[in-house]
């Protein structure tokens, strides 16, 4: 790949708002932030986003990503939680239709791994698994350079297997403060920072929760490289330790001497994971207007 990239569009449908960001050189020159709205038309709602687009998109741009939190078949997006008046967008169809270059959709945790196998942590990895411990836990899976979806489009959803008495969501994300101590991950690390003991004990036995997941993702798919992502991971020195110490119980050591965990470093990934579908599609050799079913 070319470090002198061709601009690319990303697009972030998150669940507070639409980000639509103009990439060139490999940065963001241009980006257009407006409210999600769950009022309006279905109509209403798709011509604001290509207004956005139209107001950044130059004649040399090359393809366009978009990110959603939701089920994608196809290039038509499902049942958007954000968006409920998109039972079944076309959305793929719709915009290719519209800008004359190729649209690809996909899964905001496959964004994210994507984003940062071509512009972050994982420029020299051929396998990374990208982890984002946020309000949930949802995972991408990049094996031999490419993203990795799996039969079904199930591979990475480490967060539903089933753990303790629960899952590996529950006790592995925000979920965990929430549910077993009725706060929330930033008011537990504001008070860990401040040296509130049982705070820096609840971030202590999260690592430890969070120690015993990333040895499934080691089980299954042994990466070079797993990238944290999410809220809560930007509160990774709390429960790096204790993260790591779980991974003592390891089988297969030289494994854990070679496995790179990292934090996220890169401010609106979500954007440039988006539009590292175009890269992903071309590694895979994905003809324009194909579009692989993703998961929710």
């Amino acid at each position: 790949m070319n470090k002198k990239r061709q601009p690319l569009i990303g697009i972030d449908l998150g669940g507070t708002n639409l980000r639509v960001g103009l990439i060139k050189d490999n940065k963001i020159i241009k980006i257009s932030t407006e409210k999600v709205t769950k009022t309006g038309s279905a109509e209403d709602i798709y011509n604001g986003m290509v207004r956005m687009i139209e107001s950044i998109i130059d004649s040399h741009t090359a393809g366009m990503g978009i990110g959603v939190p939701g089920l994608v078949e196809e290039g038509v997006v499902y049942d958007l939680a954000n968006i409920p008046q998109w039972k079944e967008m076309p959305l793929k169809h719709l915009l290719e239709s519209r800008f004359n270059i190729p649209v690809y959709i996909n899964n905001d945790a496959n964004c994210f791994a994507a984003g940062e196998k071509y512009y972050g942590h994982g420029k020299k990895a051929g396998s990374v698994i990208g982890l984002i411990i946020g309000t949930g836990m949802g995972a991408g899976v990049i094996i031999n350079n490419k993203l990795y979806e799996g039969r079904n489009c199930g591979a990475g959803e480490f967060g539903c297997i089933p753990y303790l008495d629960h899952n590996y969501e529950y006790y592995c994300s925000g979920q965990f403060f929430a549910n077993k101590y009725k706060t929330t991950a930033h008011d537990a690390e504001r008070q860990a920072c401040h040296g509130n003991k049982e705070a820096l004990r609840i971030y202590r036995e999260f690592g430890a929760h969070l120690g015993m997941a990333i040895q499934t993702v080691l089980y299954s798919y042994d990466p070079e490289l797993i990238v944290l992502g999410g809220s809560v991971s930007k509160a990774f020195a709390l429960f790096k330790d204790s993260m790591y110490e779980a991974l003592t119980g390891f089988v297969f050591k030289k494994t854990i001497q070679n496995i790179k965990i990292e934090v996220s470093e890169i401010q609106d990934i979500a954007i440039y994971g988006a539009a590292s579908l175009y890269y992903d599609s071309l590694i895979k050799g994905l003809p324009r207007g194909t579009g692989a079913a993703t998961k929710v």
